[in-house]
């Protein structure tokens, strides 16, 4: 991957006294248990690296301790990495003093948290262009972005209601503006709908979606929802324990879980609704296939009702090769199987 909007290389952080001095001894290589009863250190990211592509939605996920929230603060250093390094749009945060810190994080990052931190004694419009006060942006100038923001977020109307009268997905949506105001070039979620009922959850899920169709913003999204991981996540990182476990696309992590850990996360998944084709097609065998012809990333899903209708084998594509043959029984083997576990 080149030009990446965000690369992240050997990042470590270690609470604790002399955790800077663990690092490339042979007590970096112990267990998080075994590395506290012997140190009193704790690790919270041992050792991460990867990158995000620009426009692509990156999600973090794992169970609570895994070092994800960790690993996301680390990104702005709001949690001091111990060791490691973070380029966001080829600037070195870990590098930064405080002043390019503070521009760093005014114009090329923002988070969005799980608790919204509005400000109560503030209407909407003006906790939405808040960061673009912080930047010194006149009044009349941040107003009438800020107002675009809302709109964008589908708040119009509300511009002038203060937080307290807003339900808890309205104003997550203020912080959504408020992120979205400064135009940053990455965006950085820390389980921001851990909080809100599945209805609303759902509806902002769907927002994210919508606002990254429109606006093509690189995406750094955590949670511990595997079900949320794979409805946003272009790619997913599964930490344990501080570590990454495996990195893939929602079908690759489905289709091939790369341990018993995310075998278990990823059992009780409705796999026709995240596998592709290339997951259960098989081999072209030279025949001469007429009938409809299917897109190898396609998901088993939305192909099944052209496969089942046209009862024979229809060809799978990567772009103008045809790669395999899927038929009736290829895709009722994946909907039995999801029977089976119901």
């Amino acid at each position: 991957m080149t030009d990446a909007a965000l690369t992240v290389k050997d990042l470590w952080k270690i609470f604790g006294r002399g955790a800077d001095k663990i690092i490339g001894t042979p007590d970096a290589d112990l267990s998080r248990a075994d590395l506290k009863a012997k140190t009193g250190c704790v690790v919270g990211v041992r050792d991460v690296s990867f990158e995000v592509a620009p426009g692509e939605v990156f999600v973090v996920m794992g169970l609570s301790g895994s070092g994800k929230s960790t690993l996301v603060r680390c990104l702005t250093r709001l949690i001091e990495p111990t060791a490691g390094e973070v380029v966001i749009d080829g600037h070195d945060i870990t590098k930064a003093n405080e002043s390019e810190l503070r521009e760093l994080r005014r114009t090329h990052a923002s988070m969005v948290f799980q608790h919204f931190g509005l400000l109560p004694h503030r209407q909407v419009i003006d906790n939405v262009a808040y960061g673009l006060e912080v930047r010194g942006v006149g009044r009349k100038e941040r107003r009438e972005k800020a107002a675009e923001i809302v709109d964008l977020v589908g708040l119009s109307g509300y511009e002038m209601s203060y937080p307290d009268q807003l339900s808890g997905g309205m104003q997550q949506r203020v912080g959504l503006a408020r992120a979205l105001a400064n135009d940053p070039s990455l965006l950085l979620f820390d389980e921001p709908f851990s909080a809100l009922d599945p209805l609303i959850r759902r509806d902002m899920q769907n927002e994210v979606i919508r606002l990254h169709h429109e606006l093509g913003k690189t995406m750094v999204f955590i949670t511990h929802d595997l079900q949320e991981a794979l409805k946003l996540g272009d790619r997913i990182l599964i930490m344990r324990d501080g570590e990454i476990v495996q990195i893939g696309t929602p079908d690759e992590v489905v289709g091939a879980p790369a341990d018993d850990y995310v075998k278990d996360f990823t059992s009780e998944v409705p796999k026709s609704h995240v596998l592709t084709l290339k997951w259960v097609m098989r081999e072209p065998d030279g025949q001469a296939v007429d009938g409809p012809v299917l897109r190898s990333d396609q998901i088993v899903r939305d192909a099944a009702r052209t496969v089942l209708d046209h009862r024979g084998p229809c060809r799978v594509v990567d772009g103008d090769t045809v790669v395999g043959l899927v038929d009736d029984e290829d895709i009722l083997r994946v909907v039995v199987a999801e029977e089976s576990l119901a």
